[in-house]
């Protein structure tokens, strides 16, 4: 019983001194203080396989909702080798706006290059697709080995009706163990997870757009 105890205390204690290290990481005397991170630019979409594109029904595209832990700037990861229910965040490397909104801003640029692109507020009678984001975040596998992982949860209406729903969780190794290797793979989990709802999209049963 008592080594039981023991060895939950030094476990607990391991998962805390983690955690302060990678925090910390981004106040060392070589980093630059306040780094600050978007998505980058995002890739050309191939549209060859695509023969009619201009026929394609407009799509009105809400802005991406995210729980409150993700309505800020701040960049957070979670040291799954150690304690996968607990997350982080970096002191000193932050995203340029909240998650969700350069999801928005990613999501439309991107979606735009498959038929035409609305927003809420346009008057246009189109089909609805609202995307809402769960998680996103620099998942640590070990000291030095991490990923980016997206996940969101898309909803297409139509006429006041649910026409599809679907849940994507993406995945993207970083190049290195630090916020800048997380930022790189944050984007491009990112960028597949668009793609496959791209790809989704594509296949659902949309009509024209009415005014």
């Amino acid at each position: 019983m008592h080594n039981d105890h023991r060895n939950m205390t030094m476990t607990a204690a391991l998962a805390l001194a983690c955690m302060t290290m990678l925090a910390a990481c981004a106040s060392t005397p070589s980093a630059m203080p306040n780094v600050r991170y978007d998505l980058g630019v995002a890739p050309a979409i191939d549209q060859s396989a695509n023969s009619t594109p201009a026929t394609t029904p407009p799509v009105k595209v809400l802005a991406v909702s995210a729980p409150r832990n993700l309505e800020t700037d701040d960049f957070i990861y979670r040291l799954s080798y150690v304690d996968a229910q607990r997350t982080g965040n970096y002191s000193n490397s932050h995203w340029t706006m909240p998650p969700a909104q350069l999801l928005t801003q990613r999501l439309r640029d991107s979606l735009s290059a498959r038929g035409p692109v609305l927003t809420g507020a346009d008057p246009v009678r189109a089909a609805l697709l609202e995307v809402e984001l769960t998680r996103f975040e620099q998942v640590f596998d070990a000291p030095e080995r991490s990923h980016g992982l997206v996940a969101v949860r898309a909803t297409l209406t139509q006429q006041g009706r649910v026409v599809a729903q679907r849940s994507f969780s993406t995945e993207s190794s970083a190049p290195t163990g630090d916020a800048a290797g997380g930022a790189r793979a944050l984007a491009a989990a990112s960028d597949e997870m668009i793609s496959q709802l791209s790809a989704w999209l594509d296949k659902q049963p949309l009509t024209a757009a009415a005014q």
